[in-house]
């Protein structure tokens, strides 16, 4: 997106930012202060139009702390309008990114009530997880590892193979075989009870 979107500016109004942000670099808050000023509203306008009013304002300082961080940086190849909405760009993508590899935490008194009813049906429940690994128990380590990285785990075979060292058919006989007996197992429980 570029600044035009945001506001149409002259090529005279890009020069004097520019030249504003090349006379903060130095630090002087009388610089810094009237750079800021100059481009307040179109970064807060622009945080507003790429996510929303209120975090418009949060996402607007966490953009001047870096900006001015990054001043003394600022070399002019580019207008300083730019230069600053990349920043703000980034801002944002980094918010995303923070924000969706963070846990959702729920407003709810009984939240653990509210994730279990939330679970998909016909799931195997606790009792056959654990007769899944009495059986699993039984198969020989090699078999069982196949078994588990590609049916429970769901690995493509090609992948478990390069896992545990060993060819894809290999994997595939040693699933299959494990399959094999973990039927044979179930047939011969559910004939005994």
């Amino acid at each position: 997106m570029s600044s035009a979107t945001i506001h149409p500016r002259r090529p005279e109004d890009e020069h004097r930012l520019t030249v504003l942000a090349l006379a903060a670099r130095e630090g002087a808050p009388a610089e810094v202060e009237a750079f800021t000023r100059a481009v307040y509203a179109d970064v807060r306008r622009f945080m507003a139009y790429l996510t929303d009013s209120q975090s418009a304002d949060d996402l607007t300082q966490e953009t001047f702390v870096r900006v001015l961080g990054s001043l003394p940086r600022f070399a002019g190849h580019s207008s300083a309008r730019t230069w600053l909405l990349a920043i703000a760009r980034r801002v944002v993508v980094d918010r995303f990114r923070s924000t969706s590899a963070r846990p959702v935490v729920a407003d709810l008194a009984d939240w653990q009530s509210a994730a279990e009813r939330r679970q998909p049906r016909g799931l195997p429940g606790t009792e056959d997880r654990v007769a899944l690994a009495a059986l699993l128990a039984e198969v020989p380590r090699e078999r069982r590892e196949a078994f588990v990285l590609t049916q429970i785990m769901g690995l493509p075979y090609a992948e478990a193979a390069t896992l545990l060292g060993c060819p894809v058919g290999t994997i595939r006989s040693r699933v299959a075989r494990a399959r094999g007996q973990l039927v044979a197992s179930l047939t011969e429980a559910e004939r005994a009870a």
